[in-house]
Parts: C-alpha cells; sequence; structure tokens
C-alpha cells in the first residue's frame, strides 16, 4: 500500500500489547514449559480479531496482526527455524552501564519478560524448512480481516531481518559474523516470499542498522560500525532480491525503551546506507525527544525518489497521548522534509508489545494515541490538501 494522493494515511511499526494470557502461555512455551497448545492457539485467534478490530475502530489506515501470535519481534524466529539452541550473551545496553540506577528501575519495571539478552544462539547451521507457522499466522490476519465489516486501506506483516536476528541470537557456528548474517538472508527469504504471497505489505524489521551501535557493537567507532551496517543492507537486499520493493517497508530504529539514548548513533550517519534497501518505505523515529530533530538529515540526504517515508509522529513508550495538532505538526514538518505530501504516511516511532511482558504503554492509552494519531492525519490533510478527507 503506497500513499495516498488523497490524504495523509496511518499505520503503526507492528507490535501491540498482549493480554495477560497471551503473554504467560508465549513466555512459558518460550521457556519449554509444558502449556496447552490448543489454547494458545484460540487465545491467539481471538488476540488477532480483536487487536484488527480495535486498529479499524481507531481509525488505522494500514494495519496488521499486532505479532499477537509471536513471543518477541525477533526472537520468534528461533521456534520457527532449525539450527538454535542454548542461550545468547547480549552485552548491556550502552545506556545501562552509563546509567546504572536507570537500569535497575527498568528490570524492576518489567520482571517476567520473554528472552532478550539471553535468547538462543546459533549451535549449527541455521535452515527454515517449516513454514507453518508463519502460514497459520498469515491465515489468522486473513481470517481477522474477513470477519470485519469495514476494510482497512491495506494490511502488512512484519518479519525479521537478517542483521536483527544475527545480533539477537549470537552466532556460535559460522565462521564469521558476515556468513551467518547471508545464512540467515537466504533461508529468512522463505519467509518473506510467503508473506507477500498471502497478499500482505512485507515490513522488514531492523533496528539493527542503528540500535546496534549502543549495543552488540558499542566498542566500535562509528565508521567500523557503519561497515556493519553496509554488510546488514546487503544481505537484507540478497534476501528480498527480485520482490517487488513497492510492496516491502523497512523499519529501523534506535532501540524501543524510555531510556537516556544518549549514545545513539545520528541519523545522518546511517541514512545514507539505508537508502541503499531496496525497499519502498522506510520507517523512522521522529516523535521521541532524541529523535525529533532529525529532519534535519532528510533535508541534507533527500529520500530517494523511489521511497516514501513513515515517519514516526507518535511515542511508542510514553503514556502521554499526543494531542492531534502535535501529530497534525509533526506530519506536516515530515512533509517538508521529504518535498512531497504524497510520500507520507504517518506512524509510530516503534512497536506498542515490542516482547510478551514487556509493554511500556498501557493497552488503553494504545488505542487513544493511534486514535489521536488519525485525528491529528486527518487535520494535516486539511492543511496540506485544503480539504477534509472522505
Amino acid at each position: 500500500m503506497m500513499p495516498s494522493q488523497e490524504r495523509i494515511l496511518i499505520t503503526h511499526v507492528g507490535s501491540l500489547p498482549r493480554a495477560a494470557e497471551l503473554s504467560d502461555l508465549l513466555i512459558r512455551k518460550e521457556a519449554g514449559e509444558a502449556i496447552d497448545l490448543g489454547r494458545l492457539g484460540r487465545v491467539s485467534a481471538e488476540a488477532v480479531s480483536r487487536v484488527v478490530a480495535k486498529q479499524i475502530a481507531a481509525g488505522v489506515d494500514i494495519v496488521n496482526d499486532g505479532e499477537q501470535p509471536r513471543v518477541g519481534f525477533q526472537t520468534y524466529v528461533a521456534e520457527r527455524m532449525q539450527g538454535f539452541g542454548g542461550a545468547s550473551h547480549r552485552p548491556s545496553p550502552a545506556d545501562f552501564i552509563a546509567f546504572p540506577a536507570f537500569a535497575r528501575q527498568l528490570a524492576g519495571r518489567f520482571p517476567r519478560r520473554s528472552k532478550v539478552s539471553n535468547a538462543p544462539q546459533a549451535i549449527a547451521a541455521v535452515r527454515y524448512e517449516d513454514l507453518t507457522a508463519a502460514r497459520e499466522e498469515c491465515a489468522l490476519m486473513a481470517a481477522a480481516l474477513g470477519e470485519q465489516d469495514r476494510q482497512p486501506a491495506g494490511a502488512f506483516m512484519t518479519a525479521a531481518s537478517p542483521g536483527i536476528i544475527a545480533t539477537t541470537m549470537l552466532n556460535a557456528h559460522y565462521a564469521s559474523h558476515e556468513d551467518y548474517v547471508f545464512a540467515l538472508a537466504r533461508e529468512m527469504r522463505r519467509e518473506y516470499e510467503l508473506i507477500l504471497a498471502e497478499g500482505f505489505i512485507l515490513q522488514l524489521d531492523a533496528p539493527d542498522l542503528a540500535m546496534e551501535r549502543t549495543m552488540l557493537f558499542q566498542d566500535r567507532t562509528i565508521p567500523e560500525f557503519l561497515a556493519v551496517v553496509e554488510t546488514h543492507v546487503a544481505a537484507l537486499n540478497a534476501a528480498i532480491e527480485g520482490l517487488p520493493r513497492e510492496r516491502i517497508r523497512l523499519h529501523c530504529c534506535w532501540g524501543n525503551w524510555e531510556g537516556p539514548h544518549v549514545h545513539d548513533v545520528p541519523l545522518g550517519d546511517v541514512l545514507p546506507l539505508l537508502y541503499q534497501a531496496k525497499v519502498g518505505g522506510l520507517s523512522l523515529e521522529f516523535a521521541n525527544p532524541r529523535h525529533q530533530h532529525e529532519y534535519q538529515a532528510l533535508r541534507s540526504a533527500p529520500l530517494p525518489a523511489e521511497m516514501y517515508l513513515l515517519p514516526g509522529v507518535i511515542d511508542s513508550t510514553t503514556n502521554y497521548v499526543e494531542h492531534p495538532e502535535v501529530v497534525a505538526n509533526r506530519i506536516c514538518e515530515a512533509v517538508a522534509a521529504v518535498g512531497d505530501r504524497e510520500r507520507v504516511v504517518a506512524s509510530t516511532d516503534c512497536g506498542f508489545g515490542t516482547f510478551a511482558g514487556h509493554e511500556f504503554v498501557a493497552e488503553d492509552v494504545v488505542w487513544a494515541k493511534l486514535a489521536s494519531c488519525r485525528a491529528g492525519a486527518d487535520i494535516a490533510t486539511r492543511r496540506l490538501w485544503g480539504r477534509t478527507p472522505a
């Protein structure tokens, strides 16, 4: 779904809060506990149906399944692919090292969540031989859409990029990081192809292209980190070679937590490499206090003609509900930076349920934020087109 020629469309980045029972079942399953898989299937289906209806009611134009059946936005891969086992030992983010009081506070806020720093690692050749879970998730989404009286303008499904898988589920098998990333690219292509074949927009989640500067590669110089980013983008391009770029969008961010973020790499440093990705849409954070100013990077390095922008105009880590006028201002700033109202789709900074048991924003506030995004997009439409959207 490309941007509209008549109005500002709205979407979001992917994950939405899960109900307590669903989170509990997903976390227990990931931990290897015996659970009622039939119950998990029913609860997942009910959750997908509910979040699709709630998105449409909030005025979201391009909807998804909220990643309800997944334990984490990228760690779900370990449950679908072979070659993973044991536990990774992921370094603490630079924020946690520089601000230990903040780290303690955050740890106390989420005492039980899915695996993040200790996700499985690659202990053998990775293989994606069984697409059953991916097919079932697409089927749940299609069924939920079929239940709606009013259809959205478009629907998307998310999938983890090779780079974020490699930096979360660390390499304990391949000769090099590059070998591992390209092996993941070859295998993940099967999931990417499936999502597109099922008629959905494909969103590739690649926070590694910015966030990992403060995580796995925090000891590297900026040029060294940019070399890693270039490798990750090349692997991503290999994974989507020949697929329709106009139906693929890429999400990049600096980590979805409410924290200092003082070590984040500037957008201007990574943006030229993001432009190398053979995708149609580029999703970036612009709503949070650390990155609101970075539209300047788009002015200095204009968005390629074949790309559209999905700017974050709603913060995904605070319970403030942005005023519609604030949202409209942010959308108009994005349009000014891009130079084309028809190449902007309003979005959120990141997901609202990145991992099971790890939601910063209360569910009822999430729906209020998305409704405010809709109202703000309508105000922006009136400003930009001089008419009220239909």
